[in-house]
């Protein structure tokens, strides 16, 4: 009997604090509507990932069998294809490149970046306990709902206003240091060395204040913002997001050194079908609200502000890129997929600039048939809305429903179809 090429596969749920309570959770829905073995709903824990992959910390299944999904693979290298295999060493393992999550916030996610490859290397020889594999963490984004997150430094300008207009945050960091940001802030190339080293300095000053000049400084600005009405008038809305931002981080970690982060870090909203990417050394925290993320095959994370897990500013200090920049640099602009005559209207390429993944959106109108090429890599798709088929030249199917996470050996040309009211699928895929 031939080895099916496409087949069901059961991901795996996080219960981390950050997470939406039980149904409010969309990883919660997902999980009970595909009918994950031994999952049952609690309302009153919360939800925060669901991951598809080959992760050792928690791997995937396939349905049918039980089997786990890289020994499944390991047995049947063409489903990962020889390109992919002759180039990701652990593909020979099984091993997918990328890991593919959903993501469900209600709280804050800790300040923190990802190492590059080298970085990575180091940290897991020196604290394996704690940095689980050797592996880089690019990570793509893209929201599910309405979604706010800090995504890397601001424009260096925009971290000096902030800086003159908080007098609380400002006489946190030494003189010399604040004046050679000042200094800094007035050149034309914000990204030069003496830039970046003024602004690293900036940020190593301030992560690493005495948390009870921290807490001082937080009750001061947390007063002042209080007694001030809740959006005042004069303020921009940039302004009056920040206020509110710190305001919330403060009822979630209270007193701690990540809510001094906003008045460095860019605030961004992203409305669903948007997505940001995040490179190795960029700062981040995501903040509220449900998405898809897409990452190498690593869950190498280096902490530093609200968190009660382990901090390490001294590596995300010297990790740190230092770019200053608008926000809007991390956005992945989508492009079709596939050509009309396939359906390509349906199914957008979110393609960052990393090798290990990308991620195909498509919503399937009802009668639709839309067609996607044959990929030379592995795919994951999950159905986040609706219900469909997803079929091949063979003349084979799967029947897909909410919450479904489907498997897609290499070079296997599908077409996604819909009788009912449509549905919306989100593939992750590699290709050399």
């Amino acid at each position: 009997m031939a080895t099916p090429r496409v087949f069901k596969v059961n991901p795996t749920t996080q219960q981390y604090d950050w997470g939406k309570l039980g149904r409010q959770a969309k990883v919660a829905q997902f999980a009970e509507a595909s009918q994950l073995p031994g999952f049952a709903v609690n309302d009153e824990k919360p939800y925060a990932e669901l991951w598809m992959g080959t992760h050792s910390s928690s791997p995937s299944r396939v349905k049918d069998s039980g089997d786990l999904l890289s020994d499944y693979l390991q047995k049947n290298p063409d489903l990962i294809g020889s390109s992919i295999a002759a180039k990701y060493e652990d593909a020979k393992n099984g091993n997918l490149p990328f890991l593919f999550k959903v993501l469900s916030i209600a709280k804050a996610l800790s300040i923190q970046s990802h190492p590059d490859k080298q970085t990575a290397e180091k940290l897991h020889a020196e604290a394996p306990k704690i940095y689980k594999d050797p592996n880089h963490k690019p990570e793509m984004a893209l929201a599910l709902t309405d979604f706010e997150a800090l995504c890397g430094f601001r424009p260096i300008r925009d971290i000096e206003r902030n800086l003159r207009e908080t007098p609380e945050l400002s006489a946190l960091i030494p003189p010399t240091i604040l004046e050679d940001f000042y200094n800094a802030a007035k050149t034309v190339t914000p990204n030069e060395p003496p830039a970046k080293t003024a602004l690293k300095n900036l940020f190593a000053a301030v992560m690493t204040t005495p948390s009870d000049q921290v807490h001082s400084a937080i009750e001061s600005i947390i007063a002042r913002y209080e007694k001030e009405p809740k959006e005042t008038t004069t303020a921009s809305s940039a302004d009056n997001d920040l206020r509110s931002l710190i305001l919330k981080l403060q009822t979630q970690f209270p007193y701690d050194i990540g809510i001094l982060c906003p008045y460095l870090l860019n605030i961004l909203h992203l409305k669903p079908g948007e997505a940001i990417f995040l490179g190795a050394g960029e700062p981040h925290a995501y903040i509220s609200g449900e998405a898809i993320e897409c990452m190498a095959n690593s869950d190498n994370v280096v902490r530093a502000g609200l968190t009660p897990k382990l901090r390490d500013v001294p590596n995300l200090v010297s990790g740190l890129t230092y770019v200053s920049a608008e926000g809007t640099r991390h956005y992945v602009s989508p492009t079709a997929f596939s050509s009309e005559q396939e359906g390509g209207e349906y199914s957008l390429l979110y393609d960052p600039p990393i090798e290990e993944f990308s991620v195909v959106k498509v919503e399937v109108p009802a009668g639709g048939k839309p067609a996607q090429r044959a990929v030379a890599g592995p795919s994951l798709a999950i159905v986040t809305d609706g219900k469909g088929v997803v079929s091949w030249e063979e003349g084979g199917q799967v029947q897909l429903g909410f919450g479904d996470v489907v498997f897609i050996g290499a070079d296997m040309p599908v077409s996604f179809s819909s009788e009912s009211d449509g549905f919306a699928v989100y593939r992750a895929f590699v290709e050399v």
